[in-house]
């Protein structure tokens, strides 16, 4: 199985665009930066992981996935508060962010077994 067909992957990578279109007219560079690394962060590190040699890289890659996913929904309450991002459309995401943590560690925890 390739990581493309993965869930979690899809998911992450719709969530990272999400966010990108979400932030594109925003002008505080530095908040924009952060939160559009932080959802980059998500798909691309369970990528990186999948395509590692051995479970324990895998599983790696996957703990800095969910990290990422704890940053991202970190920014997003942040950015609710401050409103830069609606308080409904973030609360959505946030919803998806904790989601896809309970996916990622899901599979951390089949790949470990």
């Amino acid at each position: 199985m390739n990581f493309e067909d993965l869930n979690i992957w899809q998911r992450a990578t719709k969530l990272s665009a999400t966010i990108y279109k979400l932030m594109r007219e925003q002008s505080d560079y530095g908040f924009k930066d952060q939160i559009t690394r932080s959802a980059l962060s998500i798909a691309s590190n369970i990528a990186e992981g999948y395509e590692r040699d051995s479970d324990k890289d895998r599983v790696k890659f996957l703990s800095y996935a969910k990290a990422s996913t704890a940053e991202l929904r970190t920014q997003i309450y942040i950015g609710i508060e401050i409103s830069y991002i609606n308080k409904q459309q973030g609360l959505l995401l946030i919803d998806e962010t904790q989601q896809l943590s309970k996916m990622i560690y899901g599979l951390m925890k089949k790949i470990s077994a």
